[in-house]
C-alpha cells in the first residue's frame, strides 16, 4: 500500500495546503481517504481524479468533505460510464444522501459492525468521540499489512485495540501537549502514547494546527512515542506499507 498526503491541516487550508486527504494506492486501485478543501487540486498533480476507484469518508465535517462537490462536478464533466463509489456512514442521512450525484457518484453505506471489502482491501470502522458521528478506519491488505487512520477524535481506550500492531498509524494530532481538558482531537502526548501502547511500527501525525510550529508537534509526539519512528504529514509525503 502506498499512501500519499494530499492535505493535512485541520479546520481550514493554509498557505496553499489543504485539509485532510490521502491517496491510497494498492493492487492497481486508487482510493481517496477523505476529501477536504484543496485535496482535489493536489490529487490532480498525481493522477486524473476521474481515475479514482473509490472515496472513503470518515465523517462529514467540511475539512474532510469540502471537495466532494467539485469532485462530483469533475465526474459529471467527464461523462464516465460507471459512477464513482463514495463510502460514508448513515448516522447523518442528509449528508449521506448528497454523496450520490446521478451520472457521477454513488453513496455506499458502511458501518462499524462488519467490514467493507473495497478492491482487495478490508476496511474496518470504529466510531470515535467527536461532536458529530465520525469513524476511524483499519485498512488491511491481502498480505496482512495494516494502516490505521484515527480520523477526528478525542482520546478513548478503544483506539489502542483498534490500532494494535498497525504498520502505519495516521493520528489526528491537532494540539500540543499543553492543551488538555475537554477537546475533540488528540494532543501530541495522546498521539505518541497511543502509538506506543498499540505497538505500531510507524506514526504519522496529521490534521495539524496552522498556529503551532510543526517541529514542536513532531518532537513532542516523538517523545511520547518512545522508539517508534514518528513523521509529520506534509504535502506530497509518500509512505509505503
Amino acid at each position: 500500500m502506498l499512501v500519499t498526503v494530499l492535505g493535512f491541516y485541520g479546520g481550514y487550508p493554509y498557505k496553499g495546503i489543504g485539509t485532510s486527504g490521502y491517496l491510497l494506492q494498492n493492487d492497481g486501485k486508487n482510493l481517496l481517504i477523505d476529501c477536504g478543501s484543496g485535496v482535489l487540486n493536489s490529487l490532480s498533480n498525481y493522477m486524473q481524479p476521474t481515475d479514482l476507484d473509490a472515496v472513503v469518508l470518515s465523517h462529514y465535517h467540511h475539512d474532510h468533505t469540502a471537495d466532494v462537490g467539485v469532485l462530483q462536478y469533475n465526474w459529471l464533466a467527464a461523462k464516465k460510464e460507471n459512477p464513482l463509489p463514495i463510502y460514508g456512514h448513515t448516522q447523518d442521512f442528509v449528508n449521506f444522501a448528497q454523496l450520490t450525484e446521478p451520472n457521477a457518484t454513488k453513496g455506499i453505506a458502511y458501518n462499524d459492525y462488519e467490514p467493507a471489502e473495497i478492491g482487495t482491501l478490508k476496511f474496518e470502522f470504529l466510531r470515535t468521540v467527536h461532536p458529530v458521528p465520525a469513524y476511524a478506519m483499519r485498512i488491511t491488505d491481502s498480505k496482512g499489512k495494516v494502516i490505521v487512520y484515527t480520523a477526528d477524535t478525542t482520546y478513548f481506550d478503544g483506539l489502542v485495540d483498534f490500532s494494535k500492531d498497525a504498520d502505519l498509524l495516521i493520528a489526528d494530532t491537532n494540539f500540543p501537549d499543553d492543551v488538555t481538558g475537554r477537546k475533540w482531537h488528540l494532543n501530541t502526548r495522546e498521539a505518541g502514547t497511543l502509538a506506543k501502547d498499540a505497538n505500531v511500527k510507524r506514526l504519522m501525525i496529521s490534521h495539524l494546527p496552522q498556529t503551532v510550529d510543526v517541529e514542536t508537534m513532531l518532537s513532542q509526539s516523538q517523545k511520547y512515542a518512545g522508539e517508534i519512528p514518528v513523521v509529520n504529514a506534509f504535502q506530497g509525503l509518500e509512505i509505503e506499507v
